[in-house]
């Protein structure tokens, strides 16, 4: 990443989508995380905010990267205010449930015979058709029908939520943006925009593509807690030191486990070639419990250091921004009110990304936007007095 921005602005300079400009129907979760994925490879973003946002507190890392637009949508003007930007750009992303963007106002068939280019990223939870199609739900709900939730969690107990990263982001904003992208890509060579439904019953399905295929090869059970992967093996789990903080380990390969057997000390109590035999996991979870509690984490870690045991420190989102190769890579940041970060990934050698601006205040960006395609000071100047935008 190059340095730091203090100020929200026009469109920006580096990065590989440097020159595309996206328009993002507000919102909230999968749709301003993909908004802010693509902001963060170079796009010019747009976020279209509500005049019942104005007095909203942005999230300082979720909505970074954008410019803010206030506009009324319920006004006839203020969707062609909108219309008017769209036909300049190369995708929108909406999250609405399906049928509402048209009753807005923007019905993709429409848009496209104004800018047949344009590409419209639309994300729903059970996508754009079907028996649930309209129904409300969570990330909870999404992956609950897609086989990833009853796979999460410890045997005998409830499934465990993991907080909304696997509907929400993973298999929602994450693949939004794929696909928006994907899209964008087709359009330069075919000349047409399309339509993308992404689901998120259908991207966390996707995101357990491996362990469906490990279940079809009989090596996977739907038993919560009974596979490597899902906790139930002694040596792919996290363990509690002397110091109530947590070490986690991943020593699958039989390379590794022996080096962290003997770090750990417990090669009297565990047998190396009995690593895969589910018979030996009980006692084996046993003497890892053990010998974790004997020192405390960071004890542990120099212990494992320049070990390759699969063991690391489980760090507190607090605590990643000083981790030494966390820092050396500038692998996330802090920005000047305070705020982590989790900077912009994948990194390119040739189109390297900037850090991202800070977040928008709601409406910040109204004045320069509308002068931009084309409205006079007038023209803005009574748009803001009859409500239709505001700044």
């Amino acid at each position: 990443m190059s340095g730091d921005t203090s100020t929200s602005g026009g469109p920006k300079g580096s990065g590989p989508l440097t020159g595309m400009r996206i328009i993002e129907l507000g919102g909230i979760g999968p749709v301003p995380f993909a908004a802010m994925m693509l902001a963060d490879l170079g796009a010019e973003v747009i976020r279209i905010q509500r005049p019942a946002e104005r007095d909203a507190r942005p999230n300082p890392v979720l909505d970074r990267g954008r410019r803010s637009l206030i506009v009324d949508l319920k006004h006839p003007r203020g969707v062609a205010v909108v219309q008017s930007l769209i036909d300049g750009a190369d995708a929108v992303l909406e999250g609405f449930r399906p049928g509402v963007a048209e009753r807005l106002g923007f019905d993709p068939e429409t848009l496209a015979e104004r800018n047949p280019r344009l590409v419209f990223g639309r994300m729903t939870g059970y996508g754009q058709d079907g028996p649930l199609a309209m129904q409300a739900g969570h990330d909870i709900n999404y992956i609950a029908l897609s086989g990833a939730l009853a796979a999460i969690g410890r045997p005998g107990q409830p499934p465990t939520p993991p907080l909304n990263l696997v509907g929400d982001f993973g298999g929602g904003g994450m693949l939004l943006a794929v696909g928006v992208l994907a899209a964008m890509l087709n359009a330069r060579t075919s000349g047409r925009g399309q339509v993308v439904d992404a689901a998120m019953v259908e991207g966390s399905g996707l995101l357990m593509s491996m362990i469906y295929g490990r279940l079809a090869q009989g090596v996977w059970t739907v038993n919560r807690g009974e596979n490597v992967l899902d906790g139930g093996a002694p040596f792919y789990d996290s363990y509690e030191c002397a110091d109530g903080r947590y070490m986690a380990v991943g020593a699958i390969e039989s390379q590794f486990f022996a080096n962290l057997v003997d770090v750990l000390g417990v090669a009297h109590a565990v047998d190396l070639a009995a690593q895969r035999d589910p018979a030996t996991w009980p006692a084996m979870r046993e003497a890892f419990t053990t010998a974790f509690k004997e020192a405390s984490r960071d004890e542990w870690v120099e212990r494992f250091a320049g070990v390759d045991a699969c063991a690391s420190p489980v760090l507190t989102m607090d605590e990643v921004v000083a981790h030494p190769h966390n820092a050396s890579r500038e692998s996330f940041f802090t920005d000047s009110g305070g705020a982590i970060h989790p900077g912009p990934a994948p990194r390119f050698a040739g189109t390297p990304s900037e850090r991202p601006t800070p977040a928008p205040v709601p409406g910040q960006d109204t004045h320069a936007i509308l002068s931009e395609v084309g409205h006079t000071a007038k023209e803005i100047a009574d748009l803001l007095k009859e409500g239709v935008v505001m700044g």
